[in-house]
């Protein structure tokens, strides 16, 4: 993590207490609840992701974890801190395997990702109530590992591939991580150097929370037209074709003014860049404040 990793925070840690209810899963029966690791949801630099269907019919998550090098014993370690990890927009980790991949394996994932229900015409398509529930709930959840989550968290992914939603359309972010355990410490960033690494997770964090507003509000999926979306809201003239750009499935079924609003919190996540003007906690407020608005 280079200065972001400049000195060593103590962790004791134990399978004991609320966190037995993280089990251990067969390496065989997770692959043949994958299919043979063929279901994929998604995949990214920190692994990929694939759909579980046991014999027993439960739906899972399943990721493969590839960035962790530190043996199978600190690999338990973050197993175990990932367990610890409570939050009504997190998806929860609920067992591992340490077979010929290392494995993690989540939560429920019945309705599937975000980007399906945004690009599968098979699909319902989500109302702008829905829509405007998830960009507050990825925020709050954001705001929880930022600022309250022990020990810190140091990579977060949040797009509309990797963003799960449950029976009642709840969001849950799926792909997260904590800082690299060494041994039984974890680095955390010195005091010294850690306004530039905040700067730098809070400036990505918001940038990506930007990005999946406008997924939100267009339809259209980061993956194959990102520079395209960026460019038109960094526009000074792109009120003029918002209508245009607005997700189809919509209709006229949204209101004005709040996606109005939502596309300038948007435009600043996105201009922001490493010195973001508003943390995310004052983000999450903000949209927060607009539905509670909506509701009154």
């Amino acid at each position: 993590m280079g200065q972001c990793s400049t000195f060593l925070y103590s962790l004791h840690w134990s399978f004991s207490g609320p966190e037995s209810s993280v089990r251990r899963f067969s390496y065989k029966d997770i692959k043949r609840a994958t299919d043979g690791f063929h279901r994929i949801i998604y995949s990214n630099s920190h692994g990929a992701a694939y759909r579980a269907r046991f014999q027993d019919g439960e739906v899972a998550l399943v990721k493969e974890v590839k960035d962790l090098n530190q043996g199978k014993d600190n690999f338990l370690k973050e197993v175990q801190l990932l367990g610890q990890l409570h939050h009504r927009h997190l998806l929860a980790l609920k067992g591992f395997s340490t077979g010929h991949k290392r494995l993690l394996v989540y939560d429920n994932i019945e309705m599937g990702s975000l980007k399906e229900h945004l690009n599968d015409p098979l699909k319902t398509p989500l109302n702008w109530k829905t829509r405007l529930q998830i960009a507050i709930g990825v925020a709050a959840a954001l705001e929880y590992l930022l600022l309250f989550s022990n020990p810190p968290v140091y990579h977060v992914s949040i797009s509309a591939s990797n963003i799960m939603l449950d029976e009642n359309y709840i969001a849950k972010i799926s792909d997260v991580g904590l800082i690299n355990s060494v041994g039984a410490n974890v680095t955390v960033p010195h005091s010294s150097n850690s306004e530039d690494c905040m700067d730098h997770t809070f400036g990505n964090l918001t940038f990506q929370l930007g990005v999946l507003i406008l997924e939100l509000i267009t339809g259209q999926s980061s993956e194959n037209g990102i520079t395209d979306l960026i460019q038109w809201i960094q526009e000074s003239r792109y009120r003029s074709s918002i209508q245009k750009m607005i997700d189809p499935d919509l209709g006229n079924n949204y209101d004005s003014r709040e996606l109005k609003n939502l596309l300038a919190v948007a435009r600043l996540c996105i201009k922001s860049g490493d010195k973001p003007k508003f943390s995310i906690p004052q983000i999450f407020r903000y949209l927060q404040k607009k539905a509670e608005n909506t509701c009154n």
